[in-house]
């Protein structure tokens, strides 16, 4: 079983240049898989990662959004599929299975329902009540500002650094920190992670 995460670039065609958004899809891609043949950029705008280890989707997920988040104009909107992989390519976008059939069926879905993240896998319950989480988690993430997604971002990167050493990273006070976790909505979301990761595990 594995993990196939299909997304884009929201109002790409906004952007003045095509950089503004394509180093830093690349450069959180290359943050969350340290094996390019996982993950594909096609259409210019869109990508597909995949993740063997099916609970990390969601925080995966997280991450990306806060990456490209912390540039200002930027969002992303993404689909999880989990299920098998029935061939495996040379790279992400030659492979198949359901894991992949599942994220680009969901993904086609997400202009339509206006929800920026959604999961699939085979069961059906499980769905509905992760995607109603998702629903309600998007409330804070997509209203992030820069500067809330950048500590996102820096907390799943340094999970065990206080906000105190956090602070020096980006030549702030610890106070602002705290602020910036607390209206990015951070714990809520990490428990959020426990909760995915304890209902995938069932899978």
């Amino acid at each position: 079983m594995t993990s196939v995460i299909t997304g884009d670039i929201i109002k790409s065609r906004n952007a003045k240049s095509e950089d503004l958004w394509l180093s830093p899809l690349k450069e959180a891609l290359a943050k969350v898989s340290k094996d390019a043949t996982f993950y594909d950029i096609y259409r210019g705008d869109s990508f597909q990662l995949e993740s063997s280890n099916i609970k990390d989707s969601f925080i995966i997920a997280i991450y990306i959004k806060a990456y490209l988040k912390s540039v200002k104009g930027l969002d992303v909107r993404m689909s999880i599929g989990i299920g098998t992989k029935d061939y495996e390519g040379d790279s992400v976008s030659e492979s198949n299975g359901e894991a992949f059939i599942y994220s680009g069926e969901t993904f086609e879905t997400l202009k339509k329902d206006k929800q920026n993240l959604k999961l699939k896998t085979s069961n059906k319950e499980l769905n509905k009540e992760i995607n109603l989480y998702f629903r309600l988690a998007l409330m804070a993430m997509d209203n992030w500002t820069t500067n809330s997604a950048e500590i996102v971002k820096l907390s799943l990167e340094y999970p065990n650094m206080t906000q105190t050493e956090l602070a020096k990273l980006v030549n702030i006070n610890q106070d602002a920190i705290s602020k910036r976790q607390k209206r990015a909505h951070l714990d809520e979301i990490l428990a959020l992670n426990n909760l995915y990761r304890e209902k995938i595990a069932q899978l």
